[in-house]
């Protein structure tokens, strides 16, 4: 059985990305842009799944503005998946959002025009817990990697 927390600790929000990024290479990429967002999360509010004292998720979020706060990050277990660890740290994201005056969640990923079966169950999670595509920005990251912008209505 998992729980999910919220996660203050920026040793912690660093060690917990790096862990998880690292062990998904479908999704993150290269190492240098890990280190990166590893560091970028210690600022932000990170909510994390834990199978006993084993972190197997992980949410960072940014915050837009009064209304809007985007998925950052999103990371879980490749064994873990499909056992509910992403829809529960989503609900504690939405509670924590919710709480604070937050309408909107956001979140980027790799458009389908791209044709690459992990995102495929990327977007199908999305979909499934409620989020709308809103619009394709080809050139967001780079030709390769088309940004599918999609957003849940929470107020």
């Amino acid at each position: 059985m998992f729980t999910v927390r919220e996660i203050t600790d920026s040793d912690l929000k660093t060690n917990v990305t790096l862990e998880i990024m690292n062990s998904l290479p479908k999704w993150f990429s290269p190492p240098e842009d890990i280190v990166r967002k590893s560091l970028l999360h210690r600022e932000m509010p990170f909510f994390a799944a834990f199978d006993g004292d084993r972190a197997v998720g992980f949410i960072a979020l940014k915050v837009h503005n009064e209304y809007t706060v985007e998925m950052f990050n999103l990371g879980v277990l490749e064994e873990y998946h499909r056992q509910g660890v992403g829809t529960a740290m989503l609900r504690a994201v939405e509670s924590y959002c919710r709480g604070r005056g937050y309408r909107f969640i956001t979140v980027k990923t790799l458009d389908s025009s791209a044709e690459y079966e992990p995102y495929e169950r990327t977007r199908a999670f999305y979909l499934k817990n409620g989020f709308c595509p809103l619009e394709v920005f080809p050139l967001y990251w780079n030709e390769d990697n088309p940004c599918l912008f999609l957003a849940k209505y929470i107020g």
